[in-house]
């Protein structure tokens, strides 16, 4: 690998680690109602929630909305609009704003840069087209952030062992990278989704009396 190719994936490690503040931390994408109502007990259920939401729900939609925004004269308003009007609920509305609100704070404040609130998939794509990455690569590896953030959340919840935890993320790998390389050929009008009962979790997740996470 080149210097300035793993320059540059080093800087998207970097965006998309935990320590980048962007207070992945406090979403659980309605896997806390889930836990909660018993829907989720063990690695399997675990496994078979986040391959619907990679494959059907909001891992796919994020996946074609950020490799349009890095593609040539990406219209990004355009972009930002399509991606709040696919959130189903208010809970995964505000996650998408604060997420894309908080890494563009970041990111103008590192570079110099003015870019306004967008929501996290379409702001990622924003800022990393002029990594020169390669556009699968960088779908992959947001979809990676995006479960491992749920997998933290499941094993400290349901609970799961660390150990369960990281072999769940490590079986869904193959399908992360099947959705990236799908999402990069997938135009707009393709754009949709099917996880009725992941979404449906989301919208009970905001009537819960007791709450951790904020989504």
């Amino acid at each position: 690998m080149r210097q300035a190719e793993a320059g540059a994936a080093l800087t998207l490690v970097q965006w998309l680690s935990p320590a980048f503040p962007v207070g992945g931390y406090a979403y659980s994408h309605g896997l806390e109602w889930a836990i909660s109502a018993g829907e989720i007990g063990n690695a399997a259920d675990l496994r078979a929630w986040l391959e619907d939401a990679l494959r059907f729900g909001a891992g796919r939609s994020d996946a074609v909305l950020l490799a349009h925004a890095l593609g040539e004269g990406a219209d990004y308003p355009a972009l930002a609009a399509l991606a709040e009007a696919l959130a189903p609920s208010r809970e995964r509305l505000t996650e998408t704003l604060d997420q894309g609100r908080a890494f563009l704070q970041v990111i103008n404040a590192l570079q110099g840069r003015e870019w306004p609130e967008m929501p996290y998939p379409v702001a990622l794509g924003a800022a990393a087209r002029d990594l020169g990455l390669p556009p699968a690569q960088i779908v992959a590896q947001y979809l990676h952030a995006f479960a491992s953030n749920l997998v933290q959340g499941a094993v400290r919840f349901v609970p799961l062992g660390q150990t369960e935890g990281q072999g769940v993320l490590a079986a869904l790998h193959p399908l992360m990278l099947e959705v990236a390389a799908e999402a990069c050929e997938t135009a707009l009008d393709e754009l949709g989704g099917a996880a009725l009962r992941l979404d449906l979790a989301a919208m009970r997740h905001e009537t819960m009396e007791v709450r951790i996470f904020r989504t």
